[in-house]
C-alpha cells in the first residue's frame, strides 16, 4: 500500500479498505505495544483515517504521534470483523489546510454535539486531531482471517445495565395485562 511496487492485488486490498472504512460508521483501533482495542467513530479523508477525540470527546488511548496502530473494521451488513490494517498516526496541526478539511469532514459525522455552531473552536483549543495513515499489508480480510476470535471481555466501567428486576415488577406487569383482557 506505501510500497514502490504495487499489484492489482494491492489495489484491490486498498479498495476494499477505502470503501469498508467509508461505510462504517464505527472503528476498532488498537495502539502499537497496547492489548485493548478501543471504538472509535471517524471519517476518511484524503486517504486516511481521520478523527477527534480527547478534551470532552472520545477518548484516543495510547494513540500517538509517529507511533503505530492497527484498525479493524467490521462489515455493515453483519457486524463481523471485514477488514484490519497497520497505520502510521499523525497529529494534524490546528490551523493548518489540512487540519481545516479534516474538521469539515469530521464536524458532519460528530452527532449530538452541544456546540455545533463553535465546534471546531473547541477541537483546537481542547482536542486533538489525528490521521491514521494505512501502511503495509492488510493483516486480516476476506479469504485470509486469523482463526482466533479476538474477543475481550468489556473494559471495566462504572456503567452498567444489569441490575436485578425489583420484586413486585413482574406482578404489576402481569396485572396490568389481566386488567387489559
Amino acid at each position: 500500500m506505501d510500497g514502490t511496487t504495487a499489484t492489482a492485488g494491492d489495489f484491490l486490498d486498498r479498495a476494499l479498505l477505502e470503501e469498508a472504512v467509508k461505510k462504517s460508521g464505527l472503528l476498532w483501533v488498537r495502539a502499537e505495544g497496547s492489548a485493548e482495542c478501543r471504538p472509535v467513530w471517524h471519517t476518511w479523508y484524503d486517504g486516511a483515517v481521520v478523527l477527534v477525540g480527547d478534551g470532552g470527546e472520545q477518548p484516543l488511548h495510547g494513540l500517538t504521534t509517529g507511533a503505530g496502530a492497527e484498525v479493524t473494521v467490521r462489515s455493515k451488513d453483519k457486524g463481523g470483523r471485514l477488514v484490519s490494517f497497520p497505520v502510521r498516526v499523525v497529529a494534524v496541526e490546528p490551523g493548518s489546510e489540512a487540519w481545516q478539511g479534516a474538521v469539515d469532514e469530521l464536524k458532519g459525522k460528530r452527532l449530538n454535539a452541544p456546540d455545533t455552531d463553535t465546534i471546531t473552536e473547541r477541537w483546537a483549543r481542547e482536542c486533538r486531531v489525528l490521521r491514521l495513515e494505512p501502511r503495509g499489508q492488510l493483516t486480516a480480510r476476506p479469504g485470509a482471517m486469523p482463526q482466533d476470535s479476538h474477543a475481550a471481555a468489556p473494559l471495566p466501567s462504572a456503567v452498567i445495565t444489569r441490575r436485578p428486576i425489583p420484586a413486585g415488577l413482574p406482578k404489576l406487569l402481569l396485572g396490568r395485562r389481566k386488567s387489559r383482557g
